[in-house]
């Protein structure tokens, strides 16, 4: 469920600009804004990322916000490399220091 989700182009936008926003989020508003796309096929995209557990939602004042939840986020990257780099993991864990670094945020990874 979790890769089908990420397999619509929309819902891959939107779960990467999630990853960028970091752990603060963003406004349903502003995503949808930024992303040129209307109110309520943003909303549908969002909940099929919420059913899929990615993300999470949570209420400030009138704003519905939207954040990645990383924990998630961790477990799909670690099955997708899971059995990566012919056999030497520390490749991979290299890759995912890297990638996955706050101070380090590389844009081939988010």
């Amino acid at each position: 469920m979790v890769l089908a989700s990420l397999a619509q182009e929309t819902r891959l936008a939107i779960f990467r600009r999630l990853v960028r926003s970091g752990p603060t989020g963003e406004a349903a508003g502003a995503i949808a804004e930024a992303l040129d796309t209307p109110a309520p096929t943003l909303s549908f995209h969002l909940k099929e990322l919420e059913r899929a557990g990615l993300i999470v939602q949570h209420r400030e004042s009138r704003h519905l916000i939207y954040a990645v939840r990383t924990e998630r986020m961790r477990e799909l990257l670690g099955y997708l490399m899971k059995d990566c780099c012919a056999g030497h993991p520390e490749i991979c864990n290299i890759v995912m220091e890297e990638c996955c670094e706050p101070s380090s945020r590389s844009s081939s990874c988010a």
